[in-house]
């Protein structure tokens, strides 16, 4: 997968930093991994799960970048405000994807637990920013190929 010349954008949360910071790093890693350089990556810092949706956006409106890696974490509580945030989130993130025919990876994690979190960012269970970053690139190579088919 050639992705000579591509521009990314990475859209992070601050809240729950001791996650998403796991998760940028491997999305960073896996960027590395693809010969990206610091020059054709950009990182964005967001507030919170929510701002994922405006914050994407906002990069999307600029027209610079060949795809974008959302990132976050919501871990349920006492109430059930982690599915309106995992909802709105998952929605506006897969719309915007849609209108702008534009890879946008979803990289939000929706745990039980800070320990399920921690297991989904550099623990056994891999890291979902690898894996989002991943699967952005792929759809970016796939929409690309589609291009250039006669």
């Amino acid at each position: 997968m050639n992705l000579a010349g591509r521009r990314v954008a990475v859209v992070v949360s601050s809240y729950n930093d001791s996650v998403t910071d796991n998760l940028l790093k491997g999305a960073l890693a896996t960027l590395s991994e693809h010969h990206f350089s610091i020059d054709q990556i950009d990182v964005f810092h967001v507030p919170g799960a929510w701002e994922l949706a405006l914050g994407t956006q906002a990069v999307v409106e600029t027209g610079r970048y060949d795809g974008v890696v959302s990132l976050g974490c919501v871990i349920r509580g006492e109430t059930t405000h982690d599915k309106y945030i995992n909802t709105f989130v998952s929605q506006a993130l897969g719309e915007l994807s849609l209108q702008n025919n534009l890879p946008i990876a979803f990289g939000l994690l929706t745990c039980n637990t800070l320990e399920q979190a921690q297991e989904r960012s550099g623990g056994r269970m891999g890291n979902k920013g690898h894996e989002a970053t991943t699967a952005m690139l792929e759809m970016i190579w796939l929409l690309e190929t589609l291009k250039t088919a006669t």
